[in-house]
């Protein structure tokens, strides 16, 4: 049981990590609102790299941008809620149950490894050559959620029997 229980604990951390980023995003937009404009402008990499066709100067797509990263990580949040609530709920279950409610966390969580993977570290950190960026360069914080997130999947996915 105590196994599970903190199983519990590290799962609903993610999600109350990721309620506080969207509070973050959503009270305080320009902030990190700048720091997608800046990735997708490429303004701030090395001057006269090659891969400065990829740029995006439209405002209306970094907005659009920064949009489909709140929402994603909204959903992350709501999912892996989801998921805690349903491992709560089965906390003192058999063996073969509480695997079973392990699902929707874990979806939750593979979804948060995604955003900070592809998105962040794939899209951003090597498309847009983001690691070129002395200021706005997001590569080692995208590390350091898909690193955490990574940890709390295995752990939930751990046999506890």
């Amino acid at each position: 049981m105590q196994l599970r229980l903190c199983k519990i604990a590290i799962t609903a951390l993610s999600s109350v990590f990721l309620l506080v980023v969207v509070f973050n995003n959503t009270t305080d937009p320009n902030s990190n609102y700048q720091f997608v404009r800046h990735v997708l402008s490429m303004d701030t990499t090395f001057p006269g790299n090659a891969g400065m066709y990829r740029a995006i100067q439209a405002p209306i797509l970094h907005k659009a941008f920064y949009a489909s990263i709140i929402a994603w990580e909204a959903l992350c949040c709501l999912v892996i809620g989801a998921g805690t609530l349903r491992l709560w709920r089965a906390r003192g279950a058999p063996p073969a149950e509480w695997r079973k409610a392990k699902g929707l966390a874990s979806l939750g969580l593979t979804a948060g490894l995604v955003q900070w993977y592809f998105a962040f570290m794939t899209v951003g950190g090597e498309w847009f050559l983001m690691w070129q960026s002395r200021i706005w360069n997001g590569q080692d914080a995208a590390f350091r959620m898909f690193a955490f997130m990574g940890l709390s999947l295995i752990f939930l996915n751990q046999a506890d029997e």
